[in-house]
C-alpha cells in the first residue's frame, strides 16, 4: 500500500501512478492546507488520473462565512482549472460530530442564533462516495449536497441529544465577542479559533441550511436522522429506517 503526504508532490504521484479514480478527503486543518490540496491535485494530474472525487464542504464559496469553506471552494476550483474529470460531494455538519459540542456542564455554546443546519451522518457520506466510485462516468462535472433529512437548530440539536442520552442538555447562544473568548482557553492558534466560532456564525447567517435528496439519491436509501445516529443505530437492515 502506498503512502504519501499531500504536499509531497513526487511521492503523491508515486502513489497514484495507475489509479483511474481517486477519492481525495480533505487535509487536517491546517494554515497551509490549500496549498497542499492544489500540490496533491497537480500531482494527480501529473500520474493520469482519471477521475477525482473530492469530499467538499456544504455552501463552498470565496465569501463564505465558515472561514474552512472557503478553502474548499478555492480547492474545488483549482481543480475545475486541472482539466481533471470531477465530483464533488458537499457535506453539511456532521452529525456524528455534534455530542461533541457538548460542554462537561451540558451546555452547547456558540453564535448559532436560530440558524439550522442539515448536520449529516458520516456513514451516508461514506455510502455516497462508494456510489460515485462504482459509477464515475455517471457523475462526472456533478456536484451534490450532501445533508441529513431536516435542517435543526442548535436548540433542536441540543434537545435530541438530551432526549436520546438522558442527560439534561440546552443550547446556550453566545455573542460573537463571547465565543471567541470562551474558546481562548484551548490555546489554540487565531485561525483555529475563528474556525471553530464561525462554524456557528455560518448556521446564523443560514448557510447550512436547506435539506437535499442526494444521499436518498446516491446510496439508495433515506438519509439517516440526527436522533438514530446518536443512538448509534446504523447497523440496522434497511427496512427499519
Amino acid at each position: 500500500m502506498a503512502a504519501a503526504d499531500y504536499a509531497d508532490r513526487a511521492a503523491v504521484r508515486q502513489a497514484l501512478s495507475g489509479t483511474d479514480t481517486v477519492l481525495m478527503v480533505s487535509g487536517a486543518e491546517e494554515p497551509d492546507r490549500l496549498a497542499a490540496h492544489r500540490t496533491f491535485v497537480d500531482a494527480a494530474v501529473a500520474a493520469g488520473v482519471g477521475h477525482l472525487v473530492y469530499i467538499s464542504f456544504f455552501g463552498a464559496a470565496p465569501d463564505a462565512t465558515f472561514t474552512l469553506a472557503r478553502d474548499h471552494w478555492a480547492t474545488e476550483q483549482h481543480i475545475r482549472a486541472s482539466g481533471l474529470p470531477f465530483t464533488f460531494l458537499r457535506d453539511n455538519l456532521y452529525a456524528d460530530f455534534m455530542p461533541g459540542l457538548v460542554g462537561d456542564d451540558g451546555v452547547i455554546r456558540g453564535p448559532a442564533r436560530c440558524g439550522r443546519a442539515a448536520v449529516v451522518a458520516q456513514d451516508d457520506i461514506v455510502d455516497a462516495a462508494v456510489a460515485v466510485l462504482l459509477a464515475p462516468a455517471d457523475h462526472v462535472g456533478r456536484t451534490y449536497d450532501l445533508t441529513g433529512p431536516e435542517a435543526l437548530t442548535m436548540a433542536e440539536i441540543a434537545a435530541v441529544l438530551q432526549r436520546e442520552t438522558g442527560r439534561q442538555i440546552v443550547f446556550h447562544d453566545e455573542t460573537v465577542d463571547e465565543a471567541f473568548e470562551s474558546r481562548r482557553v484551548y490555546g489554540a492558534p487565531d485561525w483555529q479559533v475563528e474556525a471553530w466560532v464561525s462554524t456557528y456564525t455560518a448556521v446564523a447567517a443560514g448557510e447550512l441550511d436547506g435539506v437535499s435528496d442526494a444521499v436518498e439519491r446516491l446510496s439508495g436509501h433515506p438519509a439517516t436522522p440526527l436522533a438514530r445516529v446518536v443512538r448509534g443505530s446504523r447497523g440496522m437492515p434497511r427496512g427499519g429506517r
